[in-house]
């Protein structure tokens, strides 16, 4: 290959990430493919930096926050780092996040312009006279503005930012149960982004499968890490169908896959997975929650010659705080490692000091990695990031050896398919419906799932059934929110103070009897995590 470049040092901060993390690839080897369309470095960089000097050239530069809905494809890829070269504030939304809750994101941040692929227009809320909208092709419709080929420009790309400035607003769930955006600068990218490049040794000749979608912080980190080290990406939207997954990773020599538990555990039930050979592979990442060690085990004894990767993050922490290095998978099967090379995690208990081997405390994590907290959120950002550090709300116990085990989730989210999901949300929508007096929503282990969700509905009389509220759920949330279980029950166990103790609703409604349980074809099971 010509045209090879030499990275950056850790060291050389250039300011914007997005200039970092096209500096690597040669130009004529491939960045991008998806389905039958490829781009190259080359032709990657030059869309980018077009994309950026038009925004720049239309007044969108530092600051300005930049709205985009899109799924894995080269048009998210290129709206994505051309926002962040050219000084936006990148801000990424699920395409089946629904027109209420787009709405909600574009109010909360002040979102003033939306870049939209064209089928996922039907996400957007009505009256929007307010925001412009650009899509991925031309289409005459109303609301659109114009396309992204009308924002492309021809003239240099003005250098605006710093490592502090925020590079991306990644949406997640606070304890509110609102929306909540995660301030990520540019220095916090990098410095992530060289860490895992490092402890997985990504060179040039890997290419990943990204199944995970791009606006989910772990399926971003794939994008950052593999541009980074100069090698590719094979863009899908989730495992629809797991045979032609298969196919499409040994075709494409793909040579790394990553994934939420239910990513493996698809794969593993509904598909000749552990058949395969997939002569490319040289190591499998596995973070967004637990995966049972059964599942670890038989992907081991499948792939012996495959490293596997357990990891653990948070988008507080940019996308990865620690890792469990594949020579030690045996001796500590279910560990999530240690922290990266430059996080340092530590289990402290209600006193703020490490807890000693065997006692359980709270993950707390600093680096350069720990983002700047949650955005226009000083009430929730003054409790989880203190003094430079971010209290994960995971509990843990560390063993002799410094490795780190969680026991228990702290701040009452779940993980559905590796998402991280607030019951409040949830709950809010159940109670929507007539009939309902009050609902509660806990996690139960789901082989697939990881984490399926269960929800307990208190009625009024007989007005409401388990499959009327199933049906209204997954009018309203995204597949991965909808209650896989839902029970009518005729009371919600509560504290002195009336409220819901939902840490008891586990030990109550926690047998696996009754209720109407979601069907397995559902669209969930059948999409995977597109």
């Amino acid at each position: 290959m010509n045209d090879i470049r030499t990275p950056p040092r850790k060291d050389a901060h250039t300011g914007n990430v997005g200039r970092v993390l096209l500096a690597t690839g040669a130009s004529d080897r491939l960045a991008l493919i998806h389905k039958d369309r490829s781009v190259t470095y080359g032709e990657l960089r030059h869309q980018v930096e077009g994309f950026a000097a038009g925004l720049q050239d239309r007044g969108l530069s530092r600051g300005a926050h930049l709205g985009i809905v899109a799924r894995n494809s080269p048009f998210f890829v290129v709206a994505y780092l051309g926002a962040i070269l050219a000084g936006c504030v990148a801000v990424p939304i699920a395409p089946d996040a629904g027109p209420e809750r787009v709405e909600a994101v574009i109010q909360a941040l002040g979102i003033r312009d939306l870049l939209v692929e064209r089928r996922s227009l039907r996400s957007l809320p009505a009256g929007m006279d307010h925001v412009r909208v650009w899509t991925d092709t031309p289409v005459d419709a109303p609301r659109v503005d114009g396309s992204i080929l009308d924002l492309i420009a021809t003239g240099e790309v003005r250098e605006e930012t710093g490592p502090d400035d925020l590079a991306a607003l990644m949406l997640t769930s606070g304890s509110t149960g609102e929306p909540k955006a995660v301030m990520v600068t540019h220095g916090n990218i990098e410095a992530n982004t060289r860490d895992i490049v490092d402890y997985l040794s990504l060179t040039p000749r890997d290419r990943v499968m990204a199944v995970l979608p791009l606006h989910y912080c772990f399926g971003t980190s794939l994008l950052h890490t593999h541009l980074l080290a100069g090698g590719g990406l094979v863009l899908s939207n989730g495992l629809v169908f797991p045979e032609l997954a298969l196919d499409e990773m040994e075709d494409r020599e793909v040579t790394n896959l990553a994934g939420v538990p239910s990513t493996f555990q698809i794969l593993l039930r509904r598909s000749s997975f552990p058949e395969r050979e997939l002569p490319s592979m040289r190591l499998f990442q596995q973070a967004g929650g637990r995966l049972a060690e059964p599942f670890i085990q038989e992907i081991v004894k499948a792939f012996p010659n495959v490293d596997f990767y357990t990891m653990y993050g948070q988008t507080e922490g940019t996308a990865r705080l620690s890792y469990l290095p594949p020579e030690r998978l045996v001796d500590k099967l279910g560990s999530i490692g240690r922290g990266l090379p430059s996080t340092k995690l530590e289990v402290v208990g209600p006193d703020g000091r490490p807890v000693g081997p065997g006692e359980v405390g709270e993950i707390i994590a600093s680096g350069p990695n720990i983002t700047l907290g949650y955005y226009e959120d000083p009430v929730e950002t003054a409790e989880f990031f203190r003094d430079g550090r971010l209290w994960t709300g995971d509990l843990a116990r560390v063993d002799d050896d410094g490795f780190i085990f969680i026991v228990g989730r702290g701040r009452e989210f779940l993980k559905p398919m590796g998402h991280r999901v607030s019951p409040l949300e949830i709950e809010a929508v159940i109670s929507e419906l007539p009939g309902v007096v009050e609902a509660g929503v806990f996690g139960v282990f789901d082989p697939v799932m990881g984490e399926a969700i269960r929800a307990v509905v208190v009625i009024q009389g007989d007005e409401v059934k388990e499959a009327e509220i199933v049906r209204h759920c997954r009018a309203r949330l995204p597949e991965y929110e909808v209650p896989r279980d839902v029970r009518i029950v005729g009371w919600l166990p509560k504290n002195s103070q009336g409220k819901v103790v939902r840490a008891q609703l586990p030990r109550a409604f926690g047998a696996d009897q009754g209720g109407v349980v979601g069907d397995s074809t559902s669209p969930l099971m059948g999409r995977g995590l597109g």
